[in-house]
C-alpha cells in the first residue's frame, strides 16, 4: 500500500480547520457567560470562518478519495 501524502496532508488540515473552529466557539461561549456579546459575536465568525474552510477541504479530499456512502 503506498501513502498517499496528498491525502494525508488534506485531513490534516481538515482537522486543524475543526479544532481551531471548536476554540473559537468555545471563547464565544465564555464572552457571552461574562456578558460581551460583541467579543462573542467576533469569536463566532471566526468559528464559522474556521467551519466552513474545513467544509471546502471535506469537498476536495472526497474528490480525490473513494467516498462511499
Amino acid at each position: 500500500m503506498t501513502i498517499n501524502q496528498k491525502n494525508v496532508d488534506a485531513h490534516k488540515g481538515i482537522a486543524t480547520h475543526l479544532e481551531t473552529a471548536a476554540k473559537h466557539h468555545s471563547e464565544a461561549a465564555k464572552h457571552h457567560e461574562v456578558g460581551d456579546p460583541e467579543k462573542a459575536g467576533q469569536s463566532t465568525k471566526k468559528g464559522i470562518e474556521a467551519t466552513n474552510n474545513a467544509a471546502v477541504a471535506q469537498k476536495e479530499i472526497t474528490k480525490s478519495e473513494a467516498i462511499k456512502g
